[in-house]
């Protein structure tokens, strides 16, 4: 006998209220080094069809920020949704260190495993190549990649806490991390999981497979970011192909803008600044029949911001306070615009700028580039004579200083960063108050004093 439609439209209500309901699967995917500008849904001209159809079938966000301006603090800030001074990775880590992310902040593989969750990490690490500081001691199951940058030595793969390889080839590595991440998702089953694809490229050095490399009409880098795009499309296929699609919240970003190639797009700065172009990264998310297709979000949001999310999501106790913010309202479509602190800008201990709504005030600077020579007196970060204010929406390249015309916002903004200074760890905030006893930078940052309205 065929349903009425009385019980048929009572089937399907109850059908997507069970999908609403469902605990999500969780995909992170998390580029190194990859600019605001090199993805083709971004304006870049190189080849991302699989990405760009991620943020054809969810959202993508313009004003989207990593954790840091270098890779060890990003990390930490995504997988504990806190500030890196405050999780304990200032810094970039290297091989001779023996120290890493501490065991008393929460991953988010640590947040779901209470939920039932299944945990893979598949990729580049870099936060502790100890036994104890390694994703399976942070609440991972597994762990498969390599555990620092590709450009530190012994480049080491490893399979959860053994050496599988003690110096890697780099031009199949992200062909292995997909057959890995597909081969988890395959094996998954009925249990909800958290992947997490930290990809060592676009760091250099870079490296791409047969299928990739010399296809792109701009060079090795326009290689390494197609095959990324290309395992990015294995993923979401796999997903396809289990029946797990709908059921998973996939994101994608990176940890901080581009190195010495890469486009930061119209923004100002590379990684190892806080100008725009050092932080502002791409984010995308797609979720299926529960993040509205197409959208643009145009809010402010922070890689912080997804640990908060997926304790949301989950429903999973998180053990700290984090300093980003719940997403979903955003991502939902069931708000507009969130109402959220501050958000700082720290290169190690030394807080050098504050973003709020469409402003962004810089307080402090390094007196030289990143990753130029230090110069006489070692390199040093430095007040600034006077804060400089930039209308970030406006001016996205941080050109024009109006710091003068609005002198309201100016305090308004160093309130704020009072205010959340004093809650940061005592070390965080003596770095701080000795940074300002300092003498200011003795020369002009190269800013333009705006006379009138831009053409």
């Amino acid at each position: 006998m065929q349903p009425s439609r009385r019980e048929f439209l009572a089937a399907s209500a109850s059908t997507a209220v069970s999908a609403a309901s469902r605990t999500p699967n969780v995909v992170m995917i998390y580029c190194d080094d990859l600019g605001y500008g090199d993805l083709g849904c971004y304006g870049s001209p190189i080849r991302t069809p699989n990405l760009d159809r991620m943020a054809a079938e969810g959202m993508r966000f313009t004003h989207f920020y990593s954790g840091n301006p270098v890779c060890s603090p990003s990390r930490a800030a995504l997988l504990t949704g806190r500030y890196p001074v405050r999780a304990g990775v200032p810094r970039v880590l290297f091989p001779g260190d023996r120290t890493g992310l501490p065991d008393s902040e929460q991953t988010i593989a640590a947040l779901v495993k209470p939920k039932g969750y299944r945990t893979q990490c598949v990729g580049k690490w870099h936060l502790g190549h100890m036994p104890e500081f390694l994703p399976t001691a942070r609440g991972f199951d597994h762990y498969f990649g390599i555990p620092y940058s590709n450009d530190m030595k012994p480049r080491w793969l490893m399979e959860d806490t053994k050496v599988l390889e003690e110096q890697v080839e780099l031009d199949d590595l992200t062909p292995r991390y997909t057959e890995r991440a597909v081969r988890f998702i395959e094996q998954s089953g009925k249990d909800p999981f958290f992947l997490y694809m930290p990809h060592t490229y676009p760091h250099i050095p870079l490296g791409a497979s047969k299928k990739f490399r010399g296809k792109s009409p701009f060079g090795i880098y326009g290689d390494v970011v197609e095959e990324i795009d290309w395992s990015v499309g294995e993923i979401l296929g796999a997903l396809k192909r289990t029946g797990v699609d709908s059921d998973t919240l996939v994101m994608f970003s990176s940890d901080n803008g581009p190195w010495f190639q890469g486009s930061p797009g119209k923004l100002r700065g590379r990684k190892g600044m806080t100008w725009e172009g050092g932080q502002r990264v791409p984010f995308i998310a797609r979720y299926p029949g529960r993040i509205p297709k197409g959208k643009v979000c145009t809010e402010v949001g922070s890689v912080m911001d997804v640990h908060p999310t997926v304790a949301k999501l989950t429903g999973a106790t998180p053990k700290n306070a984090a300093d980003g913010v719940d997403l979903w309202p955003l991502l939902s479509g069931a708000r507009p615009r969130l109402d959220r602190e501050v958000l700082l800008y720290f290169d190690n201990m030394d807080l050098q700028c504050a973003r709020l709504g469409q402003w962004k005030l810089h307080i402090a600077r390094h007196n030289n580039q990143a990753y130029n020579p230090a110069p006489v007196g070692g390199r040093m970060n430095l007040p600034l004579a006077r804060p400089e204010l930039y209308n970030v929406v406006t001016d996205t390249d941080e050109s024009f200083d109006v710091a003068a015309e609005n002198p309201e916002v100016v305090r308004q903004i160093q309130a704020r960063i009072t205010s959340v200074m004093a809650g940061m760890p005592q070390a965080v905030q003596d770095a701080h108050a000795e940074n300002l006893r300092k003498p200011s930078a003795p020369v002009s940052t190269g800013s333009v004093n705006r006379p009138g309205p831009r053409n």
